[in-house]
């Protein structure tokens, strides 16, 4: 943990706090997405994290997927943001939180993928017909609304 979420939890603990993040969900030529397994909960979710003070949310975003997947996205578009009592979740550490998350889409993209040992497990595209189960709780809401817009 770095940066403005680490500054919080220093002074705050487990308490629950209210988090901005921005995540990506990248779409293959083939119609998949991409889903990382996460080191932390070990449910699959997208590329994103929490947004830095003074952060862009689009450039929260880029940061994110590249940190977490390495690849680079050409073009970004908001696809939605979610909030509510669906975005609060407790981390398996104890911390507490109730995120407002600024998801995009990407469907241009550059590199190779490459997890971020840290946090990811395992990066695969799945068809949106075979989606895991086991999604991370603050991110099923965005994940289950993209594939269903997106197999219409």
């Amino acid at each position: 943990m770095t940066g403005y979420v680490k500054f919080l939890r220093d002074h705050v603990g487990h308490a629950p706090v209210q988090l901005c993040s921005a995540g990506v969900l990248v779409e293959n030529e083939k119609g998949e997405i991409l889903l990382q397994l996460r080191a932390d909960n070990h449910t699959w979710g997208i590329s994103g994290g929490a947004i830095e003070l003074g952060e862009n949310t689009e450039d929260a975003a880029r940061r994110e997927l590249l940190e977490e997947t390495g690849l680079a996205a050409d073009e970004l578009e908001l696809f939605s943001v979610f909030s509510g009592e669906s975005q609060h979740y407790v981390y398996p550490n104890g911390d507490e939180v109730h995120i407002v998350d600024i998801i995009y889409s990407c469907k241009k993209y550059h590199g190779s993928l490459r997890r971020q040992e840290e946090e990811v497990e395992e990066l695969c595209f799945f068809p949106l017909n075979a989606i895991p189960e086991n999604l991370s709780p603050p991110q099923r809401d965005s994940i289950e609304k993209y594939a269903a817009m997106r197999r219409k």
